[in-house]
């Protein structure tokens, strides 16, 4: 590896060491990932992040003295450059997994996921341009809006190409894949995606498309 590219730096919380521990073996063994820290609880997780200052961070549901929905929170709102947040479940349609989305943690893995779907995870989540297993996001944010619509007035501020790039990105494509799909250049994307994400008050594309299912811009189906 270059001596100029920085490897992508993981902090795991998880209250098991030994899931912990089975998590930095497999991170640890790949060149261009390292494992910078861990915690054991939700309140140690935010501390551990504050100091480390991680690119990802994994970050396990149910924890002590506060979960990982909390703690998710408290990092994103209590940092200026806060780190990419993956929660860790062991159900992918548990209620938790849609909170954390929804206080906007990146994505989710699930805890039986194989070293080299963590392994893949990580690196996508780090480049930030697609979201992770977008099927399923897709799927508890169209669950969860049919329980509770509610209309947003940031629709009606998106101009016609940024609402086809909103549309796009809640499919799971990434801006070269929209930029080819609508016929202009990624870097033209990465604008309307930049300007999208603004007008929503999201902190992400996969925050962008649990917003965009809450308001019924985009329809289950």
């Amino acid at each position: 590896m270059s001596a100029e590219v920085r490897p992508v730096r993981v902090v795991l919380a998880d209250d098991e060491r030994m899931v912990r521990t089975a998590l930095r073996v497999i991170l640890d063994a790949e060149p261009d990932l390292e494992v910078v820290g861990e915690a054991s609880t939700g309140a140690e997780a935010v501390s551990v992040v504050r100091a480390a200052r991680p690119d990802v961070v994994l970050m396990d549901v149910r924890m002590p003295e506060i979960d990982g929905i909390r703690a998710t929170e408290q990092i994103l709102s209590g940092m200026a450059e806060p780190p990419r947040i993956v929660v860790v479940t062991t159900f992918e349609n548990d209620s938790y997994v849609y909170d954390a989305l929804r206080v906007g943690a990146a994505g989710f893995l699930l805890k039986r996921a194989a070293a080299e779907e963590l392994v893949s995870a990580v690196r996508l989540v780090a480049r930030s341009d697609s979201l992770l297993y977008p099927a399923a996001v897709r799927g508890l944010a169209a669950e969860h809006a049919r329980r509770a619509p509610a209309a947003a007035p940031w629709v009606a501020r998106l101009t016609e190409r940024e609402a086809e790039v909103l549309r796009q990105v809640a499919t799971g494509l990434t801006n070269a894949e929209i930029a080819e799909r609508i016929g202009v250049g990624p870097a033209t994307v990465k604008s309307h995606v930049a300007a999208v994400l603004a007008k929503l008050g999201a902190r992400d594309r996969t925050q962008a498309v649990i917003l965009a299912y809450e308001s019924g811009f985009v329809r289950a189906g």
